[in-house]
């Protein structure tokens, strides 16, 4: 069944057509990786899909009412706040309950002292596994990931295959882009824009 479909879309940058006519569809259970060149309209189609960029065509959702979870390659955190912090902030605006905060900042390994420091003071991986944690506040039918694996050690990676397995398999779908390769045992279809 599908989560996603869009068809036909096209994705702007500016007054310029990064993709024209483009087809879509994202199955329940499904893992698409998004390749290519930088610059050719992968982060720009992930926002266009979560409605961060307006573009041209049809784009279905099953639900209907279903929303995504967006994380973007920059993370989406206040330097200014800690993790706790910047989770409670998320959960306040998504209408999502804070007692899950801990419970997914343990799941994800981050340091206990860590995560009561200014984000601005941690590093890559730690605020890259601080913004994956919003994806076990709520649960959302489809993940909408740019470059999530940038800044994760191979622990870091680890968990992204066990929180990206676990989701597909309770029929949750992925769509993500990466310049690395996705890490065991995930496996998924390519599309190359």
């Amino acid at each position: 069944m599908p989560l996603l479909t869009a068809d036909p879309l096209t994705v702007t940058r500016g007054d310029r057509a990064l993709l024209r006519d483009f087809a879509l569809r994202l199955d329940a259970g499904e893992l698409v990786h998004l390749r290519g060149a930088n610059g050719v309209g992968k982060t720009s189609l992930l926002e266009t899909l979560a409605g961060l960029r307006r573009g041209a065509g049809t784009i279905v959702w099953q639900p209907a009412d279903a929303q995504p979870h967006w994380l973007g390659h920059r993370n989406g955190l206040n330097p200014q706040l800690s993790p706790l912090e910047n989770l409670r902030f998320w959960c306040g605006i998504n209408g999502a309950a804070t007692a899950a905060i801990a419970p997914a900042l343990e799941r994800l390994q981050l340091p206990p002292r860590a995560r009561l420091r200014a984000c601005r003071q941690l590093s890559a991986g730690q605020k890259r596994r601080t913004a994956l944690a919003r994806l076990l506040l709520q649960r959302r039918p489809v993940w909408l990931l740019d470059e999530p694996l940038d800044g994760l050690d191979a622990g870091g990676l680890a968990l992204f295959a066990q929180l990206a397995g676990a989701h597909l398999a309770q029929g949750g779908a992925i769509l993500m882009t990466s310049h690395q390769a996705l890490p065991a045992p995930l496996q998924a279809r390519e599309l190359v824009l």
